[in-house]
């Protein structure tokens, strides 16, 4: 398993990952370490609180992004509802036309 080294709030921290995930983790690890620098930015101090804050914010971000998703996938759903109601609304309308036709045909055959 590599072993990839992150620097967080100036420390360094041995994190462990599969192979070909470290460029990845150095990349979350940068995403957290600009949360730190916004947290410190604000006047915090103090290794755990600025964590924890930092990882507030990224929850934050992560809500958001998901109420994000879900409205937009609620959106589409609703917007592919009404399509498939006005595609029914479409075919009884012309299965009713094609019933209308075969009761004509059927009626004209009973006269004959």
């Amino acid at each position: 398993m590599p072993q990839v080294t992150v620097r967080i709030n100036g420390y360094a921290y041995q994190i462990g990952c599969e192979p070909g995930e470290e460029r990845h983790l150095l990349d979350m690890a940068q995403e957290v370490s600009k949360r730190v620098a916004r947290v410190r930015a604000l006047g915090f101090s103090g290794e755990a609180k600025i964590l924890v804050l930092a990882s507030l914010l990224m929850a934050d971000e992560l809500s958001d992004l998901t109420a994000e998703l879900i409205s937009t996938e609620a959106s589409k759903a609703i917007a592919a509802g009404e399509a498939a109601a006005r595609e029914n609304a479409r075919l009884i309308d012309e299965l009713s036309l094609l019933a209308e036709r075969a009761e004509t045909i059927a009626a004209a055959l009973e006269a004959h």
